[in-house]
């Protein structure tokens, strides 16, 4: 048996905003609304879902997103200017990444593309 990865979704108390948020940083669309409480993203890499909970895991979550960008620099300021956070930068000998955070403090590091 072989698994594939469908989607990764996201918990939230406010999912459609999140969700417009993360279309428009992956360059992709909100294609499902199932009444306002599970939101589906299709973007050309990525395919993600926002689904409305009362109460989100509190705390910083044990899965996050890492994404890939040819020049992150530019793509960091770009995810910034959007709405996104600073958490912290680091780097491990000429790796390096940057940790953030989408409008709703959901963290996700961006590394450049081919650099590990």
């Amino acid at each position: 048996m072989t698994l594939r990865l469908g989607m990764v979704t996201v918990d939230s108390t406010d999912p459609g905003p999140l969700a417009l948020w993360w279309a428009e940083q992956l360059g992709g669309s909100v294609v499902e609304e199932n009444g306002g409480w599970f939101y589906v993203v299709d973007s050309p890499s990525h395919r993600m879902a926002f689904q409305k909970v009362d109460d989100p895991t509190p705390g910083k979550g044990r899965t996050h997103l890492d994404l890939l960008a040819p020049d992150l620099d530019a793509e960091v300021t770009r995810l910034r200017t959007a709405g996104a956070g600073l958490v912290g930068e680091h780097a491990m000998g000429d790796f390096r990444w940057v940790i953030l955070a989408d409008p709703q403090q959901n963290v996700f590091c961006v590394a450049a593309e081919g650099s590990h």
